[in-house]
């Protein structure tokens, strides 16, 4: 692997030199036979597998859910089956290699998908072609924190499909790579405690990032607030494991109305990675667990100036009635600056306040495969954004950071 820092070269941004870029979310595609492969063998005829099926109309309806008209005359797809769920692959999801109006919400089948999608080597062969050397990728089927097998009946198949897919990510899909490709794990959502194991269990073979709700109340679990997760927190303080909490986690989408279109969504979907953020800087869980490091992924980065700081005005004026005086000692930007890293792949109004967000604070990413992704030109967005910062800056934002986030041996 190429560990050297690229020269600045003279002349405009356009042609700046950048290190390697260490990309902090990307998306696995599950291969059709992971968990038929990696279940243990009693649990494989009921854990999830692909099934081709027609689909004759697929509508976003908001959130995480879609409604679907399945047709065997019509368009085919591949979809997941797992209990009583019927989940089709689409084509925005699995968006590079298509051209820009074709990234549609359209049924799709593996053999439609770029390999690189489901297939490590490809993957790697796609990030390096990128001018991306390493690359830490979100789950899709098992959505972005594992809400899949958190909303499955049967617990005890959900615990296997969990490990079973943690077992794939380090053995399989990161464990040939060369390091190009580093694990990612889920955990069981419904006991902190199995969480916790589980972060333990994948750290001792050289995990260090797990999948985690940007609000988790959302999802019908207890909130930060209560104590109940403080088992996983202090795990992952520990063994060094950063909590990416990626936008979609909470399994809803911030939205005006049910019938805004899905760009009023994607247009505001920071909004729940600036209320986690919120949520944390008052919760104390940064200051009793000083170790513990958070990731907002894909959330970018252009709005964290303002909510730090009106986090620190309101603990500065409103504290005594507002039930954090005891709790928060410090000013809240100060936990953020200490524990917290934003990610982005295309944010300038963030970048042009690199002074409030923190050079050392902010990650970069290329969101491959879906529709957001930089790939196959994240070089030059890259360049674009950056190129006019320093050597040094520029390093930090493309590369060094996400190397200190992750626990990498590079460099």
């Amino acid at each position: 692997m190429s560990t050297d820092v690229a020269p600045e070269a003279p002349g405009d941004a356009a042609q700046v030199d950048l290190p390697m870029i260490v990309s902090v979310d990307d998306h696995i595609v599950e291969p059709p036979d992971l968990w038929e492969r990696w279940l243990p063998a009693r649990f494989r005829d009921r854990g999830p597998r692909v099934e081709r099926h027609g689909i004759a109309d697929l509508q976003f309806t908001g959130g995480t859910t879609y409604q679907i008209a399945f047709d065997d005359d019509a368009p085919p797809a591949d979809c997941w089956v797992y209990e009583d769920l019927l989940v089709p692959h689409k084509r925005h999801v699995a968006a590079v290699g298509f051209d820009r109006d074709d990234m549609t919400l359209s049924p799709i089948t593996y053999d439609e998908m770029r390999p690189g999608c489901y297939d490590p080597v490809a993957r790697v062969a796609d990030m390096l072609a990128n001018h991306v050397e390493v690359s830490l990728s979100f789950p899709t089927f098992p959505r972005f924190c594992g809400q899949t097998f958190l909303e499955a009946s049967d617990r005890e198949l959900a615990e296997a499909c969990v490990r079973a897919y943690n077992d794939y990510m380090v053995e399989e899909w990161c464990g040939d790579s060369d390091g190009h490709l580093v694990p990612l794990i889920i955990v069981p959502l419904w006991d902190p405690e199995l969480a916790a194991a589980e972060v333990r269990r994948n750290s001792a073979r050289g995990c260090h990032a797990v999948c985690f709700s940007e609000v988790v109340a959302h999802l019908g679990l207890p909130s930060i607030h209560t104590g109940h997760w403080d088992p996983f927190f202090a795990a992952c303080a520990e063994t060094a494991t950063v909590v990416c909490m990626h936008i979609g986690s909470s399994s809803r989408m911030p939205s005006t109305s049910p019938d805004a279109p899905p760009a009023v969504q994607a247009t505001l979907s920071f909004n729940n990675a600036m209320a986690s953020l919120s949520d944390y800087l008052f919760s104390g869980v940064l200051v009793r667990f000083p170790e513990l490091r958070l990731a907002y992924s894909e959330g970018q980065i252009g709005w964290l100036p303002y909510i730090l700081e009106r986090a620190d005005d309101v603990w500065q004026e409103h504290r005594a009635w507002g039930g954090v005086a005891e709790a928060i000692p410090e000013p809240p930007s100060s936990y953020y600056f200490r524990q917290v890293y934003g990610c982005f792949f295309r944010d300038r109004h963030g970048v042009e306040s690199l002074h409030r967000v923190g050079v050392d604070n902010v990650t970069f990413e290329t969101d491959y495969p879906h529709t957001d992704s930089t790939w196959p030109n994240s070089a030059q967005v890259a360049r674009d954004l950056l190129g006019h910062l320093s050597v040094e800056d520029r390093y930090k934002i493309i590369r060094g950071n996400a190397i200190r986030m992750l626990s990498l041996d590079l460099d």
